[in-house]
């Protein structure tokens, strides 16, 4: 609870301090100090819940933390820290509220607690809208940029349409089930009458349009590219793999027990979801164009996580979100500081700026799911997860290994530009000896999950 409460008085001094604080970097400095401080809330309650033992209910119930979700929350507030030390100076370049930005920031992981721990319906929605409505803030940021106010009015009307997707599958369950919180949903006794199952495809549906799921995901290339650069990178990553974590979360916890009545139709979404991203993103010329579209692959490789719906989903989601959430905050910390984003803007980077290029090998590399890298084992446990269920998703897991194989094809493109191709690689920034610092932190995080990702699963 505590740092739910601290997320939101953090965003409310940050709103306030831009009232008065003029000097943008000042705004840096205060957000990743706060930022830091709701991770050290985070592990404090995490360390306090395992001496206690049990889950802690809140609210009649209707919010739990248990290990899993303030675990959860501790590693995307640690990645949240990252985020603002890699992509704080492009912050300041976005516009004249630096300030607002980081309010919306941390109202963003108001959102992230809330569906994180939810186990009432109503909670999820608030959770949802509460992490939204910034987003769509966010996109429009850049007033000097038709594109950026273009992904902004896209970014709302998509996400209205699927907001009142989900609270009409929210209210067929509440009409089936006659009840909002999702431990008191008991189909093997009850039955599973057509409403119910409705409503479980609305909220396919809702949630495939929040993760980008095909083929709910024709909006995610335009936002993403037509948002500021370090708001797309938030968007892919954090955001993303909160609502994974509310996704699977409700499935298993609601919906475990007749899996074999939707999950064809996920399986379906899945296999779409992989197909679409990667065949899409061999296309693109655009390395940020290239990156919305491997972000929806990345999606149908967590949406195994949903279908596991075992403790083995529940970790490789641990995993996968932190992995693909430190390489992807990389890889567009690496773009920001060059002035062309096509893969031409790579051309010779290896050689005026090698630490800069390694990095954006690392990040690479483990988007690819290369091992020796976190990407490799993130891909393992969540299909691994799928097997754990039977042999009926073999074929899921076959198509899934031979999307992935694809996949190095598209990433190995930026890695060819960097290391083998000539050119003058043209900087729209300064690259100093701190951001080299950060962005080594954030190879060595990859690098050693790569190699020892039990230490992500020890607090589990």
């Amino acid at each position: 609870m505590k740092p739910l409460i601290a997320s939101a008085l953090f965003g409310i001094i940050m709103m306030f301090a831009a009232l008065s604080v003029k000097e943008k970097k000042s705004f840096t400095i205060m957000a990743a100090l706060f930022m830091a401080g709701l991770t050290a809330f985070n592990i404090a309650e995490l360390i306090a819940l395992i001496n206690g033992g049990t889950p802690v209910p809140l609210f009649n119930g209707m919010i739990r933390y248990d290990s899993f979700s303030v675990w959860f929350n501790t590693l995307m507030s640690g990645v949240g820290l990252l985020y603002i030390l890699l992509c704080g100076r492009n912050i300041e370049r976005v516009g004249q509220h630096v300030g607002e930005y980081y309010a919306l920031l941390f109202f963003i992981f108001c959102g992230v607690n809330l569906l994180s721990s939810f186990s009432n319906l109503l909670i999820l929605f608030l959770g949802i809208e509460i992490l939204s409505i910034p987003q769509y803030i966010l996109a429009g940021s850049d007033k000097r940029n038709l594109k950026s106010s273009e992904a902004s009015l896209k970014y709302f009307l998509m996400g209205s349409f699927s907001t009142g997707i989900l609270l009409m599958g929210i209210a067929l369950l509440y009409g089936a089930m006659g009840s909002f919180d999702i431990t008191k949903f008991n189909f093997m006794q009850s039955g599973v009458n057509p409403m119910a199952l409705a409503g479980i495809l609305f909220l396919i549906v809702a949630f495939g349009f929040k993760v980008s799921a095909a083929p709910m995901h024709f909006w995610t290339p335009d936002v993403y590219d037509g948002a500021p650069t370090p708001f797309t990178a938030l968007m892919a990553t954090i955001v993303k793999a909160a609502v994974f974590v509310a996704f699977l979360r409700l499935f298993m916890e609601a919906f475990g027990g007749i899996n074999a009545h939707w999950s064809l139709v996920l399986s379906i979404v899945t296999a779409l979801t992989l197909f679409i991203g990667n065949i899409t993103a061999v296309f693109q010329q655009s390395v940020k164009r290239m990156l919305s579209y491997s972000s929806i692959a990345q999606a149908g490789f967590m949406l195994f996580a949903v279908l596991s719906i075992n403790a083995t989903g529940m970790k490789g989601i641990i995993i996968y979100s932190v992995a693909y959430s430190v390489a992807t905050i990389g890889i567009f910390a690496v773009l920001m500081k060059l002035k062309d984003y096509t893969y031409d803007g790579f051309n010779g980077l290896a050689k005026k700026e090698p630490v800069l290029a390694f990095a954006a090998t690392v990040f690479l590399l483990s988007l690819a799911g290369i091992p020796l890298t976190a990407g490799f084992f993130a891909k393992y446990y969540v299909l691994t997860a799928v097997l754990e269920q039977g042999t009926g998703s073999l074929w899921l897991v076959i198509f899934a290994l031979v999307m992935a194989a694809i996949s190095v094809f598209y990433y190995f493109k930026v890695i060819m530009a960097m290391y083998f191709k000539k050119g003058d690689t043209e900087l729209a920034t300064e690259i100093t000896a701190t951001d080299k610092l950060i962005l080594g932190i954030a190879c060595a995080i990859v690098i050693v999950i790569g190699v020892a990702p039990d230490m992500l699963l020890a607090w589990l």
